[in-house]
């Protein structure tokens, strides 16, 4: 353990200190008694040190979890975006906790699912190795237990509304992976209003979604219609079950169309029946002031969605995650951070990060520890009561016990693996190797940037993290031949 570690876990702790329960508490949500950063870039006068409310009792809570797509780390105003207006999401970090250096599994789409609902590397597994999932040849295996179906065996109602991107029919879908129902589509990305993917076909579902399904008929602008199901699920009575929705936004990712913009959307459709398959990727479209208003229809949208929570009844009774699955693209604001979705510096993997629990956890209060995707799996377990299967363990940490009790996390690597790029995350030190195989280490809490190389001063500590780094790269599967 390298000595900086070492007194970086301790000024967290000390700084920390919580949110929700110990002891009788713990127990109201079957939690084991045991269950762990960098200077914060933008503070609001609202925040305060996280920290832990002792005695608090509370049922197990339903799992609201919503992602955006390709939504970059400062692209919300509570973390520091200037031109972006987004007071719904940081309504929802003043109701709960904001985390400074969250990170997702991996750097583009599909993988950080994988990683999401495995709660394991995308390594481990052969659909994870896409990078992103592009035909039709691999996805998640049916057989593999995920975050729904072992919260489903543990008495969940489970859905999933939006972006699947683990795979297509007819082997791959939510429904044949622990999902009781799925409204979405199944690919990367689709035009938003004709529901259009790259290669011309209709991508929305619902039900089943098993081979020969209908297609389900619906031309609006896909957020809105996201959200009204959404609404829908949240206000539905579930009887005494509770439940897990996972909500998958396709916003702000490409094409660069906001509500409102039909005939753009008609251009773009027209291209994709031509047969241009890459106009979906509107490379020659969009701007910062579309991505601004994109990205602010995602906040206006969420808002709806707490709204529905909240006159339903269950707000304090919900458990909401709030991130990104990797990223941002090319209209992302992300500083001070370099690099982009795809690459693992940091722009490319550290996103934004909110969790609100009322019944649990004290509002108002930032979070500085690094934590990465499969934590968030090994977490909602714990709390929702599920044991994950000991022949698929878990790459990720449980933080029940950071967030209900204060307790301390334990020394670990954060670890990223992608074609050409490798890196691994221990307290505030990052080694990172791009594509020009020049090892690097930085110290993140001197550097955010990543732009000063510290391998010449730390030879043994650079050695160290990446032994690390190849001792878990040698548990994955191989990448296939390109």
């Amino acid at each position: 353990m390298s000595p900086s570690f070492s007194s970086h876990s301790k000024l967290s702790r000390r700084a920390f200190g919580g949110a929700v329960g110990a002891g009788a508490a713990a127990a109201a949500v079957g939690l084991p008694a045991g269950a762990a950063g960098a200077a914060e870039p933008h503070r609001s006068t609202y925040e305060r040190p996280f920290s832990a409310v002792p005695h608090r009792r509370a049922k197990r809570p339903n799992i609201l979890f919503i992602l955006g797509d390709d939504l970059g780390w400062a692209d919300l105003s509570s973390y520091g975006a200037p031109h972006i207006k987004t007071p719904h999401l940081d309504r929802l970090a003043r109701q709960g906790v904001r985390f400074t250096d969250a990170y997702a599994g991996s750097a583009t789409c599909s993988p950080t699912r994988f990683s999401l609902y495995t709660g394991r590397f995308p390594g481990r597994t052969k659909g994870g190795l896409a990078e992103p999932i592009a035909d039709t040849s691999v996805g998640l295996d049916p057989t593999h237990p995920t975050l729904a179906s072992l919260l489903r065996d543990a008495g969940y109602a489970t859905a999933l509304i939006g972006k699947w991107h683990c795979g297509y029919l007819p082997d791959y879908s939510p429904t044949r992976s622990g999902w009781d129902e799925f409204f979405g589509n199944f690919g990367g990305a689709l035009e938003y209003y004709s529901k259009l993917g790259s290669d011309g076909k209709y991508d929305l579902y619902q039900g089943q979604a098993r081979e020969g399904d209908a297609e389900y008929k619906d031309l609006r602008y896909y957020t809105r219609i996201l959200t009204e199901r959404a609404d829908e699920y949240i206000q539905r009575d579930h009887g005494d079950r509770p439940w897990l929705l996972n909500l998958n936004f396709t916003t702000p990712h490409w094409p660069w169309i906001a509500d409102g913009d039909e005939e753009e959307s008609a251009e773009i459709v027209r291209r994709i029946k031509a047969g241009q398959r890459a106009a979906l990727w509107h490379q020659d479209g969009g701007s910062v002031a579309k991505y601004t208003q994109m990205v602010q229809d995602l906040d206006r949208s969420i808002g709806e969605v707490l709204l529905a929570l909240k006159r339903s009844g269950q707000e304090r009774d919900t458990l909401v995650f709030f991130a990104s699955d990797n990223g941002g693209e090319r209209f992302s604001y992300n500083w001070p951070l370099s690099g982009n979705k795809a690459s693992l510096q940091e722009g490319g993997i550290r996103v934004p990060t909110i969790v609100r629990w009322p019944a649990r956890l004290d509002g108002g209060q930032v979070s500085h520890e690094p934590v990465f995707t499969p934590d968030w799996t090994a977490t909602l377990l714990e709390i929702g009561g599920a044991r994950p299967d000991p022949a698929y363990p878990l790459d990720g940490t449980s933080l029940a016990g950071y967030l209900l009790k204060g307790e301390a996390l334990a020394e670990r690597d954060l670890f990223w693996r992608v074609r050409g790029e490798r890196a691994l995350r221990r307290g505030e030190w990052k080694y990172y190797q791009g594509k020009d195989g020049v090892d690097q280490l930085v110290n993140l809490a001197q550097d955010q940037r990543e732009q000063a190389d510290r391998a010449p001063d730390e030879p043994r500590l650079l050695a160290e993290l990446k032994a690390a780094w190849e001792k878990t790269n040698e548990q994955l599967l191989p990448y296939p031949a390109a």
